[in-house]
């Protein structure tokens, strides 16, 4: 299990299971609620859940080495990562989890044209193919039906 646990593609798969759970519970729960009020519950659920991982594990003092550089840029992930929330679950609010979820998973391929634009990241032709057939399923999902 060790090999597994050191694994990014573990934790990303992982990561898109935890992801189609969001979507699915999110759309059940903010029936009725707003979706800033939603948000804020969702928000406030993982700052919980990551301060206690952070205490369990003893990571705590590591927060007092952030370099004023990653601090800035982490900052502005978390208001990014909130924009994106809030935009999420008022979508979730108007329309189907089906069709919103595809849309939203748009960001990867915003994500590798970012990467190759900013960052200097370089994918190979197959792997630009793929971004291309993610648009465009996505695109089919959300509004061919």
């Amino acid at each position: 299990m060790g090999p597994l646990l050191e694994s990014w593609r573990f934790w990303a798969l992982l990561a898109a299971a935890f992801a189609a759970a969001t979507a699915i519970l999110a759309k059940v729960g903010v029936t009725g609620v707003s979706a800033d009020a939603a948000t804020f519950v969702r928000t406030a659920v993982v700052l919980l859940l990551t301060g206690a991982i952070l205490a369990v594990t003893g990571q705590v003092q590591g927060l007092g080495s952030l370099s004023g550089r990653s601090l800035v840029f982490l900052v502005l992930s978390g208001l990014a990562t909130g924009a994106s929330w809030l935009c999420y679950f008022r979508a979730l609010s108007l329309g189907d989890a089906a069709r919103v979820a595809p849309i939203d998973k748009l960001s990867v391929v915003l994500v590798a044209l970012f990467g190759a634009l900013f960052l200097g990241e370089s994918l190979s032709f197959l792997s630009w193919i793929g971004v291309g057939l993610i648009a465009a399923g996505a695109m089919l999902v959300a509004f061919a039906g």
